[in-house]
């Protein structure tokens, strides 16, 4: 594939594919995608400071009459806005007699349990003690120091995105049986896209693996779009924390478009193993004159990323539920 120059500018985003390659005759990644190479990459990111930030969800999903409620790290958490719109977040239990406050609903900004109306407003209460929680304009994120272990920072590892007022965004969650580490996996392996995903991405070359210092996999694929047609672009993929992977358009249609992937731990099932909760943000940016009108058409096209992402997921998913298996079962070295 080869891309344009990116200093002058396509007048349309679609390339047409010359000669498409069938999937079983296209060329074959698995030499390339060592082992060894992606597992020292994600070693260098589980080294990486986090200060103990987690993803908990989207930013629009938290309001100001139901909490935002979820187990990290086995811990339940809440999360609502006060009716400043300004973050609330703590513990998920009642300290008085353990109700689960997910249940409980927000009025005027304060959080009533519904077991016997313990009113909690953000300020430590009866035993019920506030987290350190951020918005980042996209996303929410908690600190949980106990979990963590590590020294805290006053704000989470935000990567670098397109300004808010010229992005649109939508952020997908899912969750799977597996650790953190399983999907930070799967997203520092970019070998397996057109291989494992063929009803999106073609004619893929990493063109650049990971190496310190600066860590990043180089990779030029087209994005399907139907047919023959397809979009061309040359991606970087990094592990700026622990559970945190970020591909970023660096050439191309789009250029400075982010996906964010967050892996947040939360907790064992009912059959003691772990769950994951992926939370993918895509934050997408042009410079064309059309993307305004994509912009102002947000709520439809939201849903559109979410479900193209949830198909991606629901593969990508199974292979870090498939990675972990093997780990635990000692049958595929970890």
């Amino acid at each position: 594939m080869r891309l344009d120059d990116p200093g002058r500018k396509r007048r349309f985003p679609l390339s047409l594919r010359r000669r498409p390659v069938p999937w079983d005759r296209q060329r074959p990644t698995w030499r390339e995608a060592k082992p060894a190479l992606i597992a020292e990459a994600l070693k260098r990111s589980r080294a990486r400071p986090s200060g103990n930030w987690y993803v908990v969800g989207a930013s629009r999903d938290v309001g100001t009459e139901r909490p935002l409620a979820l187990t990290v790290a086995g811990q339940e958490i809440v999360v609502w806005r006060r009716a400043d719109r300004r973050l609330v977040a703590g513990p998920g239990i009642c300290p008085h007699l353990g109700a689960p406050l997910r249940d409980s609903p927000v009025r005027c900004g304060t959080l009533v349990c519904h077991w016997h109306g313990l009113a909690l407003d953000g300020a430590p209460t009866a035993g019920w003690e506030p987290l350190p929680v951020h918005d980042d304009g996209v996303l929410v994120w908690v600190r949980l120091d106990g979990p963590g272990g590590e020294p805290p920072l006053d704000a989470p590892v935000v990567p670098p995105r397109p300004a808010a007022g010229r992005a649109l965004s939508a952020v997908y969650a899912g969750v799977g049986v597996c650790e953190p580490e399983d999907v930070v996996a799967n997203r520092l392996d970019p070998w397996h896209g057109a291989w494992y995903h063929p009803y999106s991405f073609v004619d893929l070359t990493v063109t650049g693996a990971a190496r310190a210092p600066e860590d990043g996999f180089t990779v030029d694929v087209s994005f399907k779009v139907a047919g023959r047609l397809v979009v061309p672009v040359r991606a970087v993929f990094t592990a700026p924390e622990p559970r945190t992977v970020v591909m970023r358009i660096v050439e191309g249609e789009g250029a400075g478009s982010v996906v964010e992937t967050h892996a947040t731990p939360l907790g064992a099932d009912e059959r003691g193993r772990p769950r994951t909760a992926v939370v993918e943000a895509v934050v997408a940016a042009s410079g064309r004159p059309g993307f305004a009108v994509a912009r102002r058409a947000a709520p439809l096209l939201r849903p559109l990323v979410r479900a193209a992402a949830g198909r991606l997921w629901r593969d990508d998913l199974a292979y870090a539920e498939r990675r972990w298996e093997l780990r635990s079962s000692g049958r595929f070295p970890g």
